[in-house]
């Protein structure tokens, strides 16, 4: 039986202790200290019993240590494998979310060694503690403890250094993985079908090989689609095919290439087809530090992107050259041959700046917003709430100006001021396009960060198709992956440079320093100056770029709830997925490295895995949108400054520090139960409608059948009711000769023959008068009697023929037959007929002396 969790580890919020100034760092795991070549290989170890079942596919465990997540005071076993660092519980044997992050998505780690404060003759008895802080690039910040003198601490940590950044990039757990089933076409073929989208020509299909050789072509009026960079000879950054102005050749492509930064020209990535209005993107021009060098190739290049206005308007349309930087960066960038354009250089042009700031600016400040939602927040990294930190009774230490200063704090971290440049930026190059029908140029320095912030977020506001999820894919493969962001850079992945081979190391408290309370809590201390600033040298390339890209889109759809197919767990899910590296998509820094590896090849597509997840929720998944509605936005969206006024992301921002806010909002959690709902009762109502319908069709087959045996009863009915009066007259017609019928219980029927015949006559005229009630309507049925005659009695003897003699007006007086063929009696016949008019027996007594002889 397991022991009690108090007897194996001492609590953090039991003890009054925090980490002071006498704690010390008793390792770093700086990635500059280590050679990786000398690095031994991680050996797996055999998977200890019910771990399997939370393993993933050709994962393996690398090392194991018993420990104490802090920010929970939890136990349980602290697990490396060769895809993430994973927390098993103690008590409920379940995976910790908080302690559980993929090796990719650690930002730093180190070993810290803390005393408890105490009294001076108590400071040698007091054991230290051990503890493993790892800084994720997700927002969260986690803290493990182990018990000292066991060496878990210290297995876990060498671990970490040698499968957290892996010296080769095939070593990464994605290529280990493979491509399994979330395999997908390749990206270049997924590229040209976008262009061709753009172009309005979707009836042409390209064939996959005349991509992949690059040897397909495609024109409209304005624009096409060029293969001259397919072996990324003339940009090694840009992707294969290209959008470009139809009256531009090739040759003057190749002049005007010159004239950019990193050869990245000004090429389309979005135009309007029924406009012929084009948002553009490139890098700087190659000015010079006088602002005086000139390309007359780019100016016909830019020129040719402001085509005749359509609509019967005159003139050629005008053209915006957005430059992304603050104008004092631009011109700094002169003094290295770079620099911005001159609107009297560019026909009918203007130029316009942004100030959004560089990488590095975006970077401090993630650090500075992580912090402080690390100290404020509900579960922090030091075990301690927000709410009893300090001592105070609630949040902010318990008085107005401190909670003033958190606020503040907020605000310096410059964050949301940076989400709103962008988004501002975003929505004034999206107007002039929709409003004005004007052409735009996007550009910073290397064209590959703030403009692709500001051209695909201007995308997905002008093309609705962007707003759903296929099309969300179509605008990250082509705006970030297809132009060269650099991601292995940018989110400190492998690379195949050598410097994109280092873990990004920065500093939690550089430029930031720590709020008043922590710091008389004991807070971590930071690392030795000498250490801060390897980190800072380290991590100059690394930037939350695309996260606050992501963030921006998530703003957009708190603003627009009903205009974007996704939700915001989806774009959570989806940075997990970068983050991690367990797909290929992301990796290395462009699309000529993916293909020099292979990636898309040997790794899982992250596209077909979230379509896989989508698939087994059905329409009700969390990734769907509950109020998406595209009749109410399919066109552009358009939102006005006033509207642009960011907040933090609850979904990413707060999920670590702050779960409980961090969950989805309580309507939109209440609509997607009433939406199950729905469906549950529309499934039930289909089942009721199919079994309704099959009750129906049941009844008309019922009625139908009834309808049926109506019919034949009636005409039953008919025939027994004719039969009824045909025996009526039978009978009567019978007894009429004298015979009397009787039936006995058994149906067997006797007749009896009057032995006084002579009357016979009378009896006929008297019952065809009461038939006839006494009136002179006459009856045309036949009266028909068939007797069968016994041939072994005498013929004499019979009194039915001689009924027959006696009133048959055919037979003579010596016994013969007038009438011999007439049939009506035969003797040694078995039939004797009687066909008789009711007034023909009434005559017939009267005229019998006509047929004596005179």
């Amino acid at each position: 039986m397991a022991m009690p969790r108090n007897r194996r580890t001492t609590s953090l919020r039991d003890s009054d202790s925090r980490l002071g100034e006498s704690d010390k760092i008793d390792g770093a795991g700086s990635w500059d200290a280590i050679e990786w070549t000398k690095i031994d290989q991680p050996v797996s170890r055999p998977v200890p019993h019910g771990l399997s079942d939370f393993l993933y596919e050709a994962e393996e465990v690398i090392a194991e240590g018993y420990g104490v997540l802090v920010n929970t005071d939890e136990a349980g076993t602290l697990f490396v494998t060769n895809f993430r660092l994973l927390f098993l519980s103690e008590g409920s044997r379940d995976i910790i979310a908080l302690g559980t992050i993929p090796l990719a998505t650690i930002e730093k780690f180190s070993k810290i060694v803390t005393k408890q404060q105490s009294g001076p003759r108590q400071s040698d008895k007091i054991p230290s503690r051990r503890l493993l802080q790892i800084v994720g690039k997700d927002m969260r910040i986690i803290i493990f403890a182990f018990r000292p003198r066991t060496k878990q601490r210290r297995a876990v940590f060498e671990a970490l250094l040698r499968c957290a950044r892996p010296p080769r990039l095939w070593d990464l757990y994605t290529f280990s993985s493979g491509p399994s089933r979330f395999s997908n076409t390749s990206p270049r073929v997924r590229l040209v079908n976008e262009y061709i989208r753009l172009l309005g020509m979707e009836s042409h299909i390209p064939s996959v090989t005349s991509i992949e050789d690059g040897s397909f072509t495609l024109s409209n009026d304005w624009w096409r689609i060029s293969d001259i960079n397919a072996n990324y000879d003339m940009c090694p950054t840009y992707p294969s095919s290209l959008l470009l102005p139809k009256s531009i050749r090739d040759e003057d492509v190749l002049q005007a290439c010159k004239f950019r930064a990193r050869c990245r020209l000004p090429t389309i990535s979005w135009c309007d087809a029924r406009t012929g209005a084009v948002l553009a993107r490139s890098s700087q021009p190659l000015v010079g530090l006088m602002m005086n060098m000139r390309s007359n190739a780019d100016e016909n290049l830019v020129g040719a992107l402001c085509t005749q206005l359509s609509g019967g308007k005159t003139g050629r349309r005008k053209l915006y050259i957005a430059d992304a930087r603050p104008r004092k960066n631009a011109l700094a960038n002169g003094a290295m041959g770079g620099g911005s354009e001159s609107s009297s250089n560019y026909f009918q042009s203007e130029i316009v700046f942004f100030g959004i700031d560089n990488i590095h600016a975006m970077r401090e400040s993630l650090v500075r917003l992580r912090d402080y939602l690390d100290t404020h927040g509900t579960k922090s990294s030091d075990g301690m709430s927000s709410f009893l930190r300090n001592g105070g009774w609630t949040w902010g230490g318990g008085n107005l100006s401190s909670m003033s200063a958190s606020v503040s704090t907020l605000g310096d971290s410059g964050w949301l001021i940076h989400i709103q440049n962008v988004l501002a930026g975003s929505a004034w190059i999206a107007a002039r396009v929709a409003i004005e029908s004007a052409s735009v140029l996007v550009h910073c320095s290397d064209g590959w960060d703030r403009t692709t912030q500001l051209v695909a977020l201007a995308s997905l506001l002008l093309d609705p198709y962007y707003r759903t999820i296929k099309g969300f894919q179509a605008l990250v493969e082509k705006d970030w992956l297809a132009f060269g962001h650099p991601f292995s850079d940018r989110a400190g992945m492998a690379s195949l440079s050598g410097s994109g081979s280092e873990l990004p190391r920065q500093s939690s408290s550089t430029n930031f320093p720590s709020s008043p309370m922590r710091q008389t809590t004991g807070s971590f201390s930071s690392q030795s100056p000498a250490s801060t600033q390897t980190q800072t040298q380290t991590s100059n390339n690394y930037s939350p770029i695309f996260l606050q890209w992501v963030d921006c889109v998530s703003q957009l759809l708190r603003m627009y709830p009903f205009a974007f197919e996704f939700s915001s767990v989806f774009l959570v899910d989806f940075l997990d997925c970068m983050l991690s590296c367990r797909f290929g998509n992301f990796l290395c820094n462009n699309e000529k490295e993916r293909e020099q590896f292979g990636v898309s090849e040997a790794c899982g597509c992250m596209w077909m895995y979230l379509d896989d997840l989508r698939a087994s929720g059905g329409n009700s998944h969390v990734h769907y949108n509950l109020f998406y509605d595209p009749s109410k936005h399919n066109g552009p969206l358009l939102p006005p400054a006033a509207a642009l006024a960011p907040t933090l992301w609850p979904q990413f921002h707060l999920r670590w520090s702050c779960p409980s806010e961090a969950q989805a909002g309580e309507v939109e959690a209440q609509c997607r139960n009433m939406v199950e709902k729905i469906s549950e009762l529309q499934k039930a109502k289909d089942v009721a409608e199919r079994k309704a319908r099959e009750a129906i069709a049941s009844m008309e087959a019922v009625k139908a059948e009834i309808r049926n045996e109506k019919q034949v009863s009636s005409s039953a009915m008919n025939l027994a009711r004719k039969a009824n009066r045909e025996n009526d007259m039978i009978k009567r017609a019978i007894q009429s000769l004298g015979c009397r019928i009787h039936v006995s219980g058994n149906d067997d029927c006797t007749i009896d023959i009057e032995t006084n015949v002579a009357d016979i006559p009378q009896r006929i005229t008297s019952s065809s008068m009461r038939e006839t009630g006494g009136s002179e309507e006459k009856t045309d049925m036949p009266i028909s009697v068939t007797i069968t005659a016994d041939n072994n009695n005498d013929v004499s003897e019979n009194p039915i023929l001689r009924v027959c003699e006696s009133l048959c007006p055919q037979r003579t007086r010596e016994g013969g037959c007038k009438w011999p063929d007439a049939g009506c009696a035969q003797l040694e016949s078995q039939f004797v007929g009687l066909r008789a008019n009711y007034d023909a027996f009434d005559r017939l007594s009267i005229y019998d002396s006509y047929f004596q002889p005179k």
